[in-house]
């Protein structure tokens, strides 16, 4: 059975879409820890990220990058935090999350709610600051 993220590639299911190529897609976090935390995943589904090939591993990172650079651009904060837990869904992912402390990548705080209408706002904006550059 595909994982929850294959169906979000495959348009099975919906999701607040910020960035995409032919290998990778980036795409906000429904249960955020701040606005504009998003999960870069690669196109292909693998369970364990250290299982991808060299050069998705790599690949995925320097996606990552793109979009990190275009979330500071749209959310205020100190940096953008980077992390990989791999066990709440089975497929490889990339956390990032606007950061302004090390608290702020506490998994255990509680998540914040956002409307669709906000969620979506927020994919636009940060979309279109990954287009710009």
């Amino acid at each position: 059975m595909p994982s929850i993220f294959s169906r979000i590639i495959s348009r099975d299911i919906p999701g607040y879409i910020v960035a995409e190529d032919d290998n990778y897609l980036a795409f906000l976090d429904i249960n955020p820890l701040a606005e504009g935390h998003t999960l870069v995943i690669p196109k292909l589904e693998v369970d364990y990220i250290f299982d991808l090939e060299d050069e998705v591993l790599a690949g995925l990172h320097v996606f990552a990058k793109k979009v990190a650079r275009g979330i500071e651009k749209v959310v205020p904060c100190e940096r953008i935090g980077v992390t990989v837990i791999g066990l709440e869904v089975p497929h490889a992912h990339v956390h990032l999350i606007p950061i302004n402390g090390v608290h702020d990548m506490d998994f255990s705080q509680m998540k914040l709610s956002f409307s669709n209408e906000e969620f979506a706002e927020i994919a636009k904006k940060i979309k279109a600051a990954i287009e710009e550059g």
